[in-house]
């Protein structure tokens, strides 16, 4: 088998249903948040705003990997609120850049 076969875009009939089920998924948009979700999200709010004045923290930014927004996971926002406390305590809080 040579690279060019490795290389092609074969697809089969179920590759094709497949991708319609995930774009009709994506499409459907997120579910919303149940109430308790929302008091857990806004829990990791209130930890993460904490540790973000701790630590002399002005801004956020950050991504999602997993194609929703990381602000409404409040596993990644209490993850966040972890990290500026980690770095609060080894003393080595981020310092602005010469560009802000």
């Amino acid at each position: 088998m040579g690279l060019r076969s490795f290389f092609r875009n074969r697809r089969t009939g179920s590759d094709d249903t497949t991708f319609a089920a995930a774009a009709a998924e994506d499409s459907a948009g997120p579910e919303p948040l149940t109430p308790a979700q929302l008091a857990e999200l806004q829990t990791a709010w209130v930890a993460l705003a904490k540790a973000a004045k701790d630590s002399g923290v002005g801004d956020v930014h950050a991504c999602s990997r997993n194609g929703r927004p990381w602000q409404d996971n409040p596993a990644a926002v209490r993850s966040l609120a972890a990290t500026l406390r980690h770095l609060r305590e080894e003393g080595t809080t981020p310092t602005p850049s010469k560009d802000d």
